[in-house]
């Protein structure tokens, strides 16, 4: 039987819970809901860290939106994460950008061209879809035309071009920025609902396919 003289200790206790903290816990994502599963999985990364991966088109607006949010989370990312850029090649007409990225990594300038490209491309308002306007961008980065000719046109380069397309093609994204986990799940900002919970996503498979 309740007294009246437990009512003001009732009235305490009910007023100290209110007044505690309510932790949240981590975020829960559902499986083809926030991301899909790559059935075949992507080749396996060779290490034992997770591999994350961001398909990209430079002349995707949403891309050049997402990559200050990106550059944010890869600054703060665990050590144990690997991360790595691939341009998506879904037609033809995207494949200079993706030899252009190649290229740059080729000649060790990937750092230095990544956000000028984007900018040069989003803000200057620059057609740079052809090898002739790439060119000339690189010669405003300290590249010479025909240091970046040559490289572009290189077997190597276009036969990292050819990996990209077929990575666009296996990994089943269906469009740009997108993000996959250690080859086996990919998510997209229409998946996650956001930018911002795409990369929670991200975290999140992470986290869990480290406890597999």
């Amino acid at each position: 039987m309740l007294r009246s003289t437990s009512w003001p200790l009732l009235l305490f206790s009910l007023l100290l819970t209110l007044s505690l903290p309510v932790t949240a816990g981590p975020p829960a994502f559902t499986e083809g809901v926030h991301y899909k599963l790559i059935d075949p999985p992507l080749p396996a990364p060779k290490t034992n860290q997770a591999e994350v991966i961001e398909m990209f088109w430079y002349g995707c607006p949403h891309c050049y939106h997402f990559e200050p949010l990106l550059e944010k989370w890869i600054k703060n990312k665990s050590n144990q994460i690997t991360f790595i850029r691939i341009p998506a090649v879904f037609r033809d007409s995207w494949l200079p950008g993706a030899q252009a990225f190649y290229t740059a990594q080729a000649l060790g300038v990937a750092d230095k061209i990544h956000r000028p490209l984007f900018d040069a491309i989003h803000l200057k308002k620059l057609n740079l879809n052809t090898k002739a306007a790439l060119a000339d961008f690189f010669a405003t980065q300290g590249i010479a035309k025909e240091e970046f000719l040559s490289t572009f046109d290189s077997f190597a380069v276009q036969g990292k071009a050819q990996q990209a397309v077929a990575t666009t093609r296996s990994s089943g994204i269906t469009g740009v920025p997108a993000m996959i986990v250690n080859g086996k799940y990919r998510t997209d900002a229409d998946l996650a609902g956001s930018f911002q919970r795409m990369l929670e996503v991200v975290d999140y498979l992470v986290a869990q396919t480290s406890k597999k």
